[in-house]
């Protein structure tokens, strides 16, 4: 079943063909890895590109010059990656000869509107179709993407289901919700071939996280999504336990963090809650500033105003802690359980996975991290 779903979504989410070259930037270790870097290429006879090292070394453009060089097609990487390189500006990618590429893909988490189109028109030159992938590691391929030739490609809006699987956004009591309304992403039977089957001697948890909200017929995603339009696409908003409840609100970190990215000082950000004792939670957001803007209250101010702007005061940030990094793994995943725990003072966690283990000191310092005992 798996190497069904893997060989397939590789075939026609990067429409790859035997002239291709093709690159995901994941590492090996990660489910990503192993579908798009091992199993799903091999399985279609494809020439890929593994590159073990960091996107910025020895010089900013060093995925853009591997790109130039090697001829590659098809790229795939993650948001976060995206971000990272579009903060550290457009002359890097535009002294490369990109035009080999005819198809971007991003992974990981969903995908904000500026760094979306960043890479359409800066990395892709305007012409390059971007397949926005939703998956999951228990699923083992991507889900849900628009398909190279078909589309549409819309900033933000992951797409539909891919063909053969079928996919439904449901409220809380079970019922279908309507487009532009808010629910929990399901997938219905029949499976797709690549899923889970059980967790290993665990069988109990695997009903209970999986199999249990809906009933045993339904698979719980764990991810909140929305209709986008009459044809089906559908936008993810992000996991459903980064969802914050604000004075009875029921708000998405990831709608948070698309207002403040909208705002053109900011490169990246990452909002997670914060205990409060009125309101129950708040958003706080960790903001990665572009070069050439510094962090004051005025700015501070501007991006409440923004938040207010986009969705309204009750998605204002309580606190805006500006940062130069964010702890992320080595696939481009922001650790937000991580900044959750520094905000709560309680233990920090495995940090083994971290790309950049040391910003994790720098964001004690900034929010005051109290070590637990």
């Amino acid at each position: 079943g798996y190497a069904v779903q893997a060989y397939w979504t590789t075939k026609w989410d990067f429409d790859l063909h035997d002239d291709d070259l093709f690159w995901c930037t994941a590492d090996i270790g990660w489910i990503t890895g192993h579908t798009y870097n091992c199993y799903g290429p091999l399985m279609n006879g494809v020439t890929f590109l593994i590159y073990e090292g960091a996107p910025d070394y020895p010089a900013p453009d060093r995925w853009w010059q591997i790109i130039e060089k090697y001829g590659v097609t098809v790229f795939y990487t993650a948001p976060t990656a995206i971000r990272m390189l579009m903060k550290l500006g457009d002359e890097w990618v535009k002294k490369h000869d990109l035009s080999t590429l005819r198809i971007l893909g991003t992974v990981g988490e969903p995908i904000n509107e500026e760094a979306w189109l960043w890479y359409f028109n800066v990395v892709g030159g305007g012409r390059c179709p971007i397949i926005d992938t939703w998956w999951q590691t228990e699923t083992g391929a991507t889900l849900i993407n628009s398909l190279p030739g078909i589309g549409p490609f819309i900033p933000t809006v992951a797409g539909r289901p891919f063909p053969g699987t079928k996919f439904t956004i449901l409220t809380e009591d079970g019922k279908p919700t309507g487009i532009g309304e808010g629910g929990y992403l399901v997938q219905m039977s029949p499976f797709a071939p690549g899923m889970f089957r059980t967790i290993y001697k665990d069988p109990e948890r695997f009903k209970r996280q999986y199999f249990s909200v809906y009933g045993e017929k339904i698979y719980y995603t764990g991810d909140g999504a929305y209709i986008y339009d009459e044809i089906g696409n559908i936008r993810i908003t992000g996991r459903v336990d980064d969802v914050m409840k604000v004075a009875g609100h029921r708000l998405s970190t990831a709608e948070v963090e698309n207002a403040i990215a909208q705002h053109p000082a900011v490169v990246e950000s990452a909002v997670v809650s914060a205990p409060h004792d009125i309101k129950g939670e708040v958003p706080v957001a960790f903001v990665v500033l572009k070069p050439g803007y510094k962090p004051t209250s005025e700015l501070e101010a501007e991006l409440k105003r923004q938040v207010d702007k986009v969705i309204g005061p009750i998605a204002r940030p309580s606190r805006i802690i500006f940062v130069d990094d964010l702890p992320k793994t080595r696939s481009g995943k922001i650790m937000r359980r991580i900044l959750k725990a520094l905000l709560r003072n309680q233990p920090i966690g495995d940090t083994t996975t971290l790309m950049n283990p040391e910003s994790v000191q720098m964001l004690k310092e900034k929010v005051g991290y109290k070590e637990t005992q």
